[in-house]
């Protein structure tokens, strides 16, 4: 039995590490990059600090990189939402 869990335990660990391997490089190609955030960071407007509060990193990036590129921001800034007041 001790052998089984000699050679068994290695060979689990190896594969789970060949799995997160996998899941790492897809995430890595999905997130945020660092410079993307310091440059939001530095040059965001107002509309696009809503954006990051009220959607998110993902939405607040697109807002900046649409303006940044002269692409119409403007129709697609997040819409406030009003109370009702009563």
């Amino acid at each position: 039995m001790t052998a089984w869990l000699v050679l068994v335990v290695p060979l689990l660990i190896m594969f789970f590490a060949l799995f997160m391997e996998r899941v790492e490089a897809r995430l890595r190609h999905v997130a945020v990059q660092e410079n993307e955030v310091e440059e939001f960071l530095e040059q965001a407007r107002p509309d696009e600090v809503r954006a990051l509060y009220g959607h998110g990193i993902g939405r607040a990036l697109e807002l900046f990189r649409l303006r940044r590129r002269g692409g119409r921001a403007a129709r697609l800034r997040p819409r406030r939402t009003r109370g009702n007041g009563s």
